[in-house]
């Protein structure tokens, strides 16, 4: 799905911030020379932090297209390694890692098989972090759903993906648990939960090519798909003075393997 679209998915989406990764560092003690393994690396968007930091990474990327780029964004660290695979059928060759980290991938891994595997790859006292954005909302600020609802009905009447994004202090309230995705059961301990705020500010057109590299907007009919977009986006110039914010509460979601289950 992404892989259509690489430098597009690399230039728009949002990366995570700074904090984040210093958090990480501070909880699990990972250091200069920590082995890493990234699991959906995309276009190497968090593999850059971690190698910033140090730390010996291997970036499991199933999309050839966005490993491509991973390997060309990330070809001046000596510590990165990309390799094209699904995580469920990637071959670790007997490989064991100090910390799984996933950046807004985890949700595609088939949950029967990537919990387990995640604990088989780990060291003992290894961790696993999940790192992702959720879309929020602020009370009395101009929202681009709220003001092109009625874009999105005329164009794909009743999709379930449409919808307005919650309230940025609801959000917060949800910090106990691994979010959307399965939960592991007992091969790993309590999650750790650390919200960031973040926001972007896009041009009509910048939010429309925002959303053609998102999963709601692939999966639409290009017939369908496109001219919705360029609603939006003149949309956002008549209406919103063609400045359109989107906000996130970045999220790390850790925990560490249990030695035994």
């Amino acid at each position: 799905m992404f892989n259509e679209v690489p430098q597009l998915y690399d230039r728009v989406r949002p990366g995570y911030p700074d904090e984040l990764f210093a958090d990480l560092v501070t909880i699990t003690g990972m250091g200069d020379g920590a082995s890493v393994l990234e699991v959906g690396c995309g276009t190497g968007q968090a593999t850059r932090s971690l190698a910033v930091l140090g730390c010996s990474v291997t970036a499991v990327e199933p999309g050839a297209g966005m490993a491509a780029l991973a390997r060309q964004r990330l070809a001046a660290f000596g510590n990165v390694t990309v390799e094209t695979s699904t995580f469920e059928e990637w071959d670790d060759r007997g490989r064991r890692f100090d910390v799984l980290v996933a950046a807004s991938a985890w949700h595609w891994v088939d949950p029967s098989i990537g919990w387990p595997r995640a604990h088989d790859v780990l060291n003992p006292g290894g961790w696993i972090a999940l790192l992702g954005h959720v879309v929020v909302r602020r009370p009395d600020e101009p929202e681009v759903y709220a003001e092109t609802a009625d874009l999105h009905e005329r164009f794909s009447p009743a999709n379930p993906d449409w919808g307005h994004p919650p309230l940025e202090d609801d959000v917060r309230t949800t910090d106990e648990g691994w979010g959307l995705v399965d939960d592991p059961g007992g091969l790993f301990g309590p999650t750790i939960v650390r919200w960031y705020p973040t926001v972007q500010w896009f041009t009509g057109d910048g939010f429309a090519d925002l959303l053609r590299s998102t999963s709601p907007y692939r999966r639409l009919d290009r017939r369908v798909r496109e001219p919705l977009l360029d609603a939006v986006a003149e949309r956002v110039r008549t209406r919103m003075g063609d400045r359109a914010a989107r906000r996130y509460l970045s999220v790390l979601r850790i925990g560490q393997r249990a030695d035994t289950v």
